[in-house]
Parts: structure tokens; C-alpha cells; sequence
């Protein structure tokens, strides 16, 4: 159990998502003696954002040797039967300029690529236990496991077993980490006693800790609608919370306020999924976890209210689309969706996302029947919808008509499409386009999912010290990491990314907190052994 809150501490660590956990864990192993880790939300909703996610990290590897001393899952006999490429940083570096539009921080993105092997072997160092991602990122193929998009490790468990191993790691290091306590001010104090006095609010009652340095971790604003509607647009009020509900954005605007912290990055952007239409609105679930996320619609086809495709579903693999179709389904008439499989791509859907006891599964034995049911639950259109499956299969056939010798593959981009020279769709389908015209039929009903909030503050690339906007320096004792730190990810972001991005950044400003608080107080920090 926690003792009373302290009144000083060498580093303060607000927020209990990876990024925090990690600053926590490297403020501690670099020498700071007392680390001090806070979060505004209860005990039971700790874990941030993070807690709601897969668990997957986007490293560079060399390929299979690389990463099998840190997982869990593959034994001698399973590693033979593994197809499994090297990611390299040439790799990591190209899809983060694709899929960003060249407009990520050169210098964040340089040492997110070029730190992202060695901060996840560090975390699997702290007992974070990681796995190949079999159930989301390889396809069984002709008796292989064949992986695909860059992203192949997953923590056990997902998001829960992460937050469990990162704070049986905080535990381990002697981090003290006190819920129910939230950031409401901050003042930098040239007191040598500690550097910036931290206004909080424990458990209902004012107090103030001294800290000789400070980390901000508390996340974006995805859980405000005000704040969506003021920076992403008019609509994204109506989008659907899918983590914590406690990211309100508080933190960012007490930095801005306190300590004129300059921002950074792409503030009308965010990442936004296919998500359970029936799901809560206002924040994720502990339970099902993401389990919500809908993401198997490169198989088929996603279809609006009005009976109308709008997105190319297999323009690219899942891993470089499923974090801003989101936003294309929000920007459809009452946000909502439904995607759309025969029985020749249904049985190919992760059970996790699709199974009975998570979704609400539309079927019918026939198409017709198949839209009858989509209209008893917001279809308005039956003949539109009808009319576009009837097209979208006319094109497919063609096209394997004049390329018969084509096969389909989902793991990588197969070219199978609905473009050819007898037919050509408006909105093609460019890869993995199968008729969908045998029975039974199945549909799901989805809207928009937010996740996280792309907007933060700027940061110094080396050390993530926060950048004040009235000098354009570096604000003396205060550092950002998570989704609070701006810069990186513009209109979308490889999947996979964010994860690492807190394990990296975190890692060095716990780093480079923890030497500043002990420089600012007199003493010499003493990097600890890490303890298993």
C-alpha cells in the first residue's frame, strides 16, 4: 500500500501509461532515490490509455534471432514454421515518412527508429513479457505463419498484462505511485530543495510536492468533446472514447498556462479506428478491453447508411489505414458503417474482435436477407446497398478474368483489385478484393473510435525537455513523453508506433531527469543495477 503523499521527491512522473511507468523505471534505474509517479484517476482505471491497447511495439529487428530471445510463445518446433523478415530502420524510417506525409520531426522520428530495438529489449530487461504477434500479425498460409506490416511483437496479454508488468517493475525500483491525485498547477522554484513545486489535489485535498525534476505522461485530450470539436472539427463530439476517460487534456493546458510550453504537431489529427457502434460512448471498456476495435475490413467491404463505399479498403496493409479510417467513417452520414464479408473471408477475422460475445453479428444465408437485416438497424438505403455489392463483384470478376493467374494473399499486398480494363470502380479496391457472393453473409455495424490525440508540446529530441514558447528554450527541470509530446505522428501513424514511442522517450527522460535533479541539488546520480 502507498504511504502519505510526500512532500518532495526527486522525480515526478505524472501519469501511469507506458511512457510514465517507463520514465518512472529509468529515473530510478539512472540514480534518482526517491521517484514519485501520480495519476488524477482511481487505482481500478490505472494504466491510461495504454491499458485499452493490443500491446504492439513497431521495432527495427534483424528478423526472427532477433526477437525470439525476448518472447515467450515460439518454441523450436513453431520457429520453423515462422516467415518472419527483418524490419530494418530504412524500413521503420520510410513507412513513418509514407504514412506521416514527410512531416513527422525529423530528429523525434530519428531516435524513435534508431532506439526502438534496444528500448524494448530494456523493457523485456524489466520483466515487460513480450510475444510474437500470431492473432494479429501473421496470416497461416500453407502451413506457415506468415507476418506482415512491420509489427510482430505483442506484450502477453495485451495493454493489461503491460500495465501489470510496469508496475510490478515501478514496485521493484521503489517508485511510491499515488492515485486519485491530480496535476492543477505547476511553478518552477529556484529553491535547490526542489527545482518545480507541483500543485496537486490528493484524494480531494490541496497539496504541493517539491520535485528536482518533472515528467509530464497525462496523455491527450480524446476523452474531452469540447476539446475534439475545438481542435479536430466540428463531429468529433460524436466519436466514441475508446481508452481512459480521464484524458481530458488537463495537463496540457496547465503546461501551456504555468509554463508557456510551446506546442507541437498535428492538432487537428488523431488516431481513430472502426469501432463497436454499440459500444459505450464515453470511455473504454476494463473488460473487452480492445476487443471493440473492428479492423477486419481489408476482407471486405465497408459500406455507409446511405448504401454508398467510401474508403479503398485494401489501399494498404491494415497496419498503415486502421488509425485513420476512423476519421472516414465520422465524416459519414450518422458516423456510422458496416462492413461486410462472405463465408470466403468471414472465417479469416480474429475471434477477439468478431466472436458472438463481443459483437452484435448481422447474417444471412442470402445478400437480400443480408440487407434486410442491415435496415432493421440504420440502413436507408437497401437497392443502393444491393446495387454496390452488385457492382463491386461485376469488377472483381473481371479483373480476375484478365489476371487469372493472380492469388489471393493477406499477407501482403497481393494486388487482386477491382480495377481493370472491362471495369473500373470509382473508389477501387486495390488489394485483396474477393467476390462476395457466396452465403452465409456476415455484417457488423461500426462507427468511430478515438484513441489518441496527435497535438502536444515540443520537446528537446535528446532529452524530451519541454520547449518554452515565450524563449524557445528548454523550460529547466520539466520533460514530456507519451501522447503529451507533439511532433510526431501527422493525419495517421504506422501502427504499432505509439507504444514504442513511450518506451523510448520515456527511457530518456527518466535518464535525463533524474541526472538533472541530482545536479540541481548537489549530488552525483549513481545509475542502479536493474533487478528482475
Amino acid at each position: 500500500m502507498p504511504g502519505p503523499l510526500p512532500q518532495d521527491c526527486d522525480v515526478l512522473v505524472v501519469g501511469s501509461g507506458n511512457a510514465g511507468f517507463s520514465a518512472a523505471v529509468s529515473a530510478a534505474q539512472s540514480g534518482a532515490k526517491k521517484v514519485v509517479l501520480i495519476d488524477r484517476c482511481p487505482e481500478t482505471w490505472a494504466g491510461g490509455n495504454t491499458y485499452f491497447t493490443a500491446g504492439a511495439y513497431r521495432i527495427c529487428h534483424q528478423g526472427l534471432p532477433d526477437l525470439l530471445p525476448i518472447v515467450n510463445n515460439v518454441d523450436d518446433s513453431l520457429a520453423q514454421k515462422i516467415d518472419l523478415d527483418p524490419y530494418t530502420e530504412a524500413d521503420f524510417a520510410g513507412d513513418m515518412q509514407r504514412v506521416c506525409m514527410g512531416r513527422s520531426d525529423a530528429k523525434l522520428s530519428k531516435v524513435l527508429i534508431g532506439e526502438s530495438n534496444s528500448a524494448i529489449k530494456w523493457l523485456a530487461q524489466n520483466g515487460i513479457r513480450f510475444q510474437l504477434s500470431f492473432n494479429r500479425q501473421a496470416y497461416h498460409v500453407n502451413g506457415r505463419y506468415k507476418f506482415w506490416g512491420g509489427l510482430s511483437i505483442k506484450t502477453e496479454d495485451g495493454g493489461k498484462s503491460l500495465i501489470q508488468d510496469q508496475i510490478r517493475a515501478a514496485q521493484r525500483h521503489r517508485v511510491q505511485v499515488h492515485w486519485d491525485t491530480a496535476l492543477i498547477g505547476i511553478t518552477l522554484s529556484p529553491e535547490r530543495d526542489g527545482n518545480v513545486c507541483v500543485a496537486v489535489q490528493h484524494k480531494g485535498c490541496d497539496a504541493v510536492i517539491k520535485a528536482g525534476a518533472l515528467i509530464l505522461a497525462g496523455g491527450g485530450f480524446e476523452a474531452s468533446p469540447r476539446l475534439r470539436c475545438q481542435y479536430l472539427g466540428p463531429g468529433w463530439d460524436m466519436a466514441l472514447v475508446r481508452g481512459t476517460p480521464f484524458n481530458t487534456g488537463a495537463c496540457l493546458d496547465i503546461a501551456m498556462r504555468d509554463i508557456s510550453a510551446a506546442t507541437a504537431g498535428n492538432w487537428s489529427g488523431c488516431h481513430s479506428v472502426a469501432w463497436d457502434a454499440n459500444a459505450d460512448p464515453n470511455s473504454g471498456d476494463r473488460v473487452a478491453s480492445n476487443e471493440y476495435t473492428k479492423s477486419g475490413y481489408p476482407l471486405g467491404l465497408m459500406i455507409n447508411v446511405q448504401g454508398k463505399r467510401f474508403v479503398d479498403e485494401g489501399i494498404d496493409l491494415r497496419n498503415y489505414t486502421y488509425a485513420k479510417f476512423g476519421r472516414a467513417i465520422l465524416a459519414q452520414p450518422e458516423s456510422l458503417a458496416f462492413q461486410i464479408w462472405d463465408s470466403r473471408t468471414s472465417g479469416w477475422l480474429r475471434s477477439e474482435e468478431y466472436r458472438e460475445e463481443r459483437v452484435e453479428r448481422i447474417t444471412a444465408s442470402n445478400i437480400e436477407d443480408l440487407a434486410d437485416e442491415c435496415v432493421k438497424r440504420g440502413l436507408h438505403d437497401r437497392e443502393a446497398f444491393l446495387g454496390t455489392i452488385a457492382e463491386y463483384n461485376r469488377a472483381v470478376y473481371a479483373h480476375r478474368k484478365e489476371n487469372p493467374q493472380m492469388k489471393w494473399d493477406p499477407a501482403v499486398r497481393d494486388g487482386l483489385s477491382t480495377q481493370s480494363s472491362t471495369a473500373r470502380l470509382e473508389l477501387a479496391k486495390s488489394n485483396w478484393a474477393l467476390p462476395i457472393d457466396q452465403g452465409p453473409f456476415l455484417a457488423v455495424k461500426v462507427t468511430c473510435g478515438i484513441t489518441f490525440t496527435f497535438g502536444g508540446l515540443s520537446v528537446d529530441s535528446e532529452t524530451t525537455q519541454v520547449i518554452s514558447a515565450a524563449t524557445g528554450k528548454g523550460v529547466t527541470g520539466v520533460y514530456c513523453v507519451g501522447e503529451m509530446m507533439g511532433g510526431l505522428f501527422y493525419s495517421n501513424y504506422p501502427g504499432g508506433s505509439g507504444l514504442t514511442s513511450g518506451a523510448v522517450f520515456g527511457r530518456r527522460a527518466g535518464r535525463a531527469a533524474a541526472q538533472f535533479a541530482a545536479l540541481s541539488r548537489g549530488m552525483h546520480p549513481q545509475p542502479k543495477a536493474t533487478k528482475l
